[in-house]
């Protein structure tokens, strides 16, 4: 059987690498280090889910994932924000962009394993 595929967008080296430890025994992983590196990703990669984080230079997460949902041959991609914007109305936000989901950092492992089982199926 063959692994799902998780892309991780994130501009810092240590976020990438803490999810990257986490994922890597059950997933693929791919790596993004922008929005716009995650875009050109995305399409080239077609994951089965998307971390996004959303504060990021180039290009932010919430346009990330707003030109994603975009593309029609990679709308249906799942994707999760995972980022430090924590305030009332930041999950809102990420859900406008299109976000299928929402975690704030720092990350419950618990929790984002659980998001990813019920978003991949």
């Amino acid at each position: 059987m063959q692994r799902k595929k998780i892309l991780i967008v994130d501009d810092t080296d240590w976020n990438r690498d803490l999810l990257v430890q986490l994922l890597e025994d059950d997933y693929e992983i791919a790596q993004a280090v922008d929005g716009e590196e995650g875009v050109r990703q995305a399409a080239a990669e077609r994951p089965d889910l998307i971390l996004m984080d959303l504060g990021m230079p180039v290009m932010d997460g919430w346009e990330a994932t707003r030109r994603i949902k975009a593309d029609a041959a990679l709308k249906h991609i799942p994707v999760i924000a995972v980022t430090s914007h924590a305030m009332v109305g930041d999950e809102i936000s990420a859900r406008d962009a299109g976000c299928d989901d929402y975690i704030a950092k720092p990350v419950d492992e618990t929790v984002l394993m659980e998001k990813i089982r019920r978003l991949l199926g």
